[in-house]
């Protein structure tokens, strides 16, 4: 699990660095904090999900099925409320927000599934 978070904050701060200047040339610095926001808020679900897929038994082929739907759908509804939670608050410029969040939701993605297999 620490390999694994360790991996995500890894994958999340790359994606923070490569975006920076392209974010902050496009939509300004405003976007700055709805850039790291977003990728803070797919962080989130994605280490709740991925602690979620290491409690849940999956000792046989349907138990690891079900984990893996159940951290999957467990994930998606972190990322919605959160992300409604955020653009509501109306602190963050919404598109950037949105862009960043789903960037970095597929970008966990892999790592997700990787640990569910496993």
């Amino acid at each position: 699990m620490i390999r694994f978070l360790g991996a995500e904050v890894l994958i999340v701060a790359v994606l923070c660095a490569i975006g920076w200047i392209p974010t902050q040339r496009l939509a300004g610095s405003e976007a700055l904090p709805a850039m790291i926001a977003g990728c803070g808020i797919s962080l989130i679900s994605a280490a709740l999900a991925g602690w979620l897929t290491t409690r849940i038994d999956g000792a046989t082929p349907e138990g690891r099925m079900q984990r893996g739907m159940f951290a999957m759908f467990a994930r998606l509804g972190i990322v919605i409320a959160l992300s409604v939670a955020a653009v509501l608050s109306g602190q963050f410029v919404q598109r950037p927000l949105l862009f960043w969040m789903a960037t970095a939701y597929l970008a966990l993605l892999p790592l997700e599934v990787r640990l569910a297999i496993s």
